[in-house]
């Protein structure tokens, strides 16, 4: 299957945000995930919630969801808003399967500039940008990677990263490595 460069009716094209109104948007969004996860302990509910408010809350979110461990150092698609996903990564391939071999946050200013196939894996060609971050339980171990794409470049920094390492640190229990 190879997916099209129209971008779908139902998706918004990205708009970037300052780093002012990006933290604002981020406070918001922290709020009402906190609100509405008190005292949830289902990790699905959990990422259908916080995919939905953080692609409510800022704008320059294309695609936000979960890729969650299946079997030997595979990725299977989870939880997510958007296009269509990628069914399975393995852990070799992509920026989600790097986050999820190194246990570490993956920033990618410009997907397109990273060799497809191996370091990139396009899933939709509007995707410019993106974060992806590992997730893990409260025993430490890696349960998953949540990944955010955006339709312009250079849309994810440091405080992306800080401020998703804080909700999925929060709401899932692991630690997210630094």
């Amino acid at each position: 299957m190879s997916a099209s460069a129209v971008m779908p009716y139902f998706i918004k094209p990205s708009v970037n945000l300052s780093t002012v109104d990006k933290k604002a948007a981020y406070e918001q969004a922290m709020l009402e995930i906190d609100a509405t996860l008190n005292g949830e302990a289902n990790a699905i509910l959990k990422m259908v919630t916080i995919n939905c408010l953080l692609k409510t809350h800022l704008s320059y979110y294309y695609w936000v969801g979960f890729y969650l461990v299946s079997g030997e150092r595979k990725l299977s698609v989870g939880p997510y808003q958007g296009t269509m996903g990628c069914l399975h990564i393995d852990f070799s391939k992509g920026v989600c399967g790097r986050a999820a071999r190194e246990e570490k946050t993956q920033i990618v200013p410009d997907c397109h500039a990273l060799e497809q196939g191996s370091a990139h894996i396009a899933c939709d060609p509007n995707s410019q940008s993106e974060i992806v971050l590992p997730v893990f339980n409260q025993e430490q171990k890696l349960i998953g990677v949540f990944d955010v794409d955006s339709s312009l470049k250079n849309s994810f920094d440091e405080v992306d990263k800080e401020y998703l390492e804080r909700i999925l640190g929060k709401h899932f229990g692991g630690v997210i490595s630094q």
